[in-house]
């Protein structure tokens, strides 16, 4: 059972070390606490559908759009461009589950799709 305080803990770690490592990553002129205020609104909603139970697809979606949406604030906010790997490392999460979205309906497909008939007429 997902206990809430669980949650609580759980995401406010990852929040946490999520800033830690891209303050890490970014120029010395953005910070922690700019970081921080950037992805926590992503994380509070992370947490609140990881706490009503949404389908893992949903959740993956959810989560894909919530990171890049908090790498474009990151962007936004920061007082020096920031380098070209962060910024398309905002888009990998959702490349990563559009391809695995996209290959489960492709062989989806393959089940679904009737033999053809020898006899057409």
């Amino acid at each position: 059972m997902r206990h809430p305080l669980d949650i609580v803990a759980m995401f406010a770690a990852l929040w946490l070390l999520a800033s830690m490592v891209l303050d890490a990553l970014t120029p010395k002129e953005l910070t922690a606490i700019m970081i921080g205020v950037a992805i926590g609104p992503a994380i509070v909603v992370t947490a609140v559908f990881y706490y009503l139970r949404c389908p893992r697809t949903d959740f993956a979606v959810m989560f894909a759009a919530l990171w890049l949406i908090s790498d474009i604030a990151i962007a936004l906010i920061s007082p020096k461009q920031l380098p070209h790997f962060l910024i398309a490392l905002g888009f990998v999460p959702a490349l990563l589950i559009g391809i695995v979205l996209h290959w489960r309906r492709f062989q989806r497909r393959e089940q679904r799709l009737p033999a053809p008939s020898p006899k057409r007429g």
